[in-house]
């Protein structure tokens, strides 16, 4: 027997680069427990930075999967001594890092199919579990050559881009596992089956190697995301047998089973309770914020990432087109922008002393507009356009103008290189948005995230450039959430009578909680009329720009 209807609760975790955070939603899908492990600090034995560790070579970054596992040891534990009622638990899913490989050994599957409830599952699960023990995570950029290598045995990156979505990247898996098979051959050939993070996760708790999803598959430069399946000749460019290792995808709303015994009998889940297939964070985070196709989700942190769904894949080089993680028939846009916050930051150091007060009334003291003074800060190598470099132009400099390349050398205020640098970061993502095939419009809405989602006077800019009203959502951990609103709705699948039709995902999570969101910003109606034209500027400046590393 499984807990009654109105008690069932629904586990999420998330495995993010620096921690282990678990959450507990009950039927109406509110928060009742939540634990959480830090990698560094409460798991120093591993001795990571960030919750990562440093390869021999350059670019080089790993972790240790069995400080995973005992991570899900001890968050496990802390649910418990919140007095978390785990007999509760009748789905469970998971949300984890994209882009890490794992390689099981043979006696790692034993192990996981015969664990002992008696015991750890880190002293069960250990490095003799992986042929590998050191696994590559995302911030691994180690790979050039295999990306070069795999683009060219099927034809180039516009194939690649019709195939999987995105040109291959270094730090997506299909280049990681073929470093592994070309410099590390046995423990290749000795790999019994791959995982990614996500499904590592999943196979835990299911007891058995867990099938790896279609969102976070996408991120393997190894998925047709148009058939859902793997790509033969991407697998064929990448290493020998792979198909046998990864075994065939899922829909990211597939119940896998039930939990394994071990869970039962060591942590008082329910023998009922399901394994929900898991994904990378980044769907998980658009499962989270439950919003339609009219919305652009706008995350501000370290590096700024715009998520957006489409009913087709946009057939465009740059960025990354993933299978939705809740729409069985649609597809999420991917992208990733490297001058987020810390060029914000080091602005408000140089031009405001550090404080964001004085930062904002700064930003706020100038016209919208600017004055037509206008900048591009791309402090580091810029993702799209591939460029890097500091470009500004008042409102003499045009396209064509001898001055353009160089521009002018600084403004004549603080207030003006303020709000240069917010509108230029803000048209900066409105073009590249646009170019994946974002339709901007009258029904278009903005949703922030990230640390920078507090600061009004920053959304205030967001709202004018986007012409687009700006929300912000009070729960924070949207992968998270994701995680556990898509426990619930794939159970919810799984025991509808098939004589009913099925609510869709969000209508489904919507109709036991709300979403959450806050109105925080609206354009002022001049809006489009002031940035339309600036927004043709800043694609001649940035076109300088990427010029001039070409």
């Amino acid at each position: 027997m499984g807990p009654p209807q109105l008690q069932r609760t629904f586990l999420g975790f998330d495995l993010s680069t620096q921690k282990l955070k678990a959450i507990l939603l009950n039927s109406s899908l509110t928060v009742v427990a939540s634990a959480e492990v830090k990698f560094d600090s409460d798991l120093p034995e591993f001795r990571t930075s960030g919750g990562v560790s440093p390869g021999p070579n350059k670019h080089e970054f790993f972790v240790q999967p069995v400080m995973w596992v005992k991570a899900v040891d001890i968050v496990l534990d802390r649910l418990v001594m919140q007095e978390a009622d785990l007999s509760t638990v009748a789905a469970i899913s998971a949300a984890g890092q994209q882009h890490g490989s794992l390689y099981w050994s043979k006696h790692g599957i034993s192990a996981l199919q015969s664990l002992d409830p008696e015991k750890f599952l880190h002293a069960q699960i250990d490095d003799s579990a992986f042929v590998v023990n050191r696994t590559p995570i995302w911030m691994d950029a180690s790979t050039t050559k295999q990306c070069l290598e795999m683009e060219t045995a099927i034809g180039g990156h516009t194939q690649m881009v019709q195939l999987t979505g995105s040109k291959c990247y270094e730090r997506f898996t299909g280049p990681q596992i073929r470093k592994i098979y070309q410099q590390r051959t046995h423990a290749y050939e000795d790999a019994q089956r791959i995982s990614l993070v996500s499904s590592f996760l999943a196979s835990l708790f299911l007891g058995s190697v867990a099938p790896i999803d279609f969102s976070d598959g996408s991120g393997m430069n190894l998925l047709d995301i148009r058939e859902k399946a793997w790509s033969k000749a991407c697998l064929n460019a990448c290493a020998p047998d792979l198909d046998e290792r990864l075994g065939q995808a899922v829909s990211a709303n597939t119940v896998l089973g039930g939990v394994s015994e071990y869970f039962v009998k060591r942590f008082c889940f329910p023998a009922s309770c399901q394994v929900v297939a898991c994904t990378g964070d980044n769907p998980s985070a658009l499962a989270g914020m439950l919003v339609d196709n009219d919305w652009l989700s706008v995350s501000l942190g370290t590096s700024d990432t715009l998520m957006m769904s489409f009913e087709k894949p946009p057939n465009w080089e740059e960025g990354h087109v993933l299978c939705h993680p809740t729409q069985t028939d649609e597809f999420m846009g991917l992208l990733c922008f490297r001058n987020g916050s810390l060029v914000r930051e080091a602005m408000n150091n140089v031009e405001a002393g550090g404080d964001w007060v004085k930062f904002n009334e700064l930003l706020e003291s100038t016209p919208r507009g600017n004055f037509g003074n206008m900048a591009v800060h791309f402090n580091d190598m810029e993702i799209i356009p591939k460029a890097k470099g500091t470009l500004r132009w008042n409102k003499d400099c045009l396209p064509n103008s001898p001055d353009a390349s160089k521009g002018v050398i600084k403004f004549s205020s603080p207030q003006i290189e303020i709000r240069a640098l917010i509108e230029g970061q803000m048209l900066h993502h409105r073009a590249v948005a646009e170019d994946m095939g974002f339709q901007f419009g009258t029904n278009t809405k903005v949703l922030a995230t990230g640390g920078a989602s507090i600061n009004k006077s920053i959304l205030q800019v967001i709202a004018d450039v986007f012409n687009a009203p700006v929300h912000i959502q009070n729960e924070s951990e949207a992968a998270l959430m994701g995680a556990a609103y898509r426990a619930s709705y794939a159970l919810y699948r799984h025991e509808l009578d098939q004589t009913v039709p099925a609510l869709s995902y969000r209508d489904h999570v919507l109709s036991l909680t709300s979403n959450n969101l806050q109105l925080v910003c609206e354009p002022h109606k001049d809006s489009e009329s002031i940035y339309a034209p600036m927004l043709e500027r800043y694609k001649a400046m940035a076109h300088i720009l990427q010029s001039g590393i070409l």
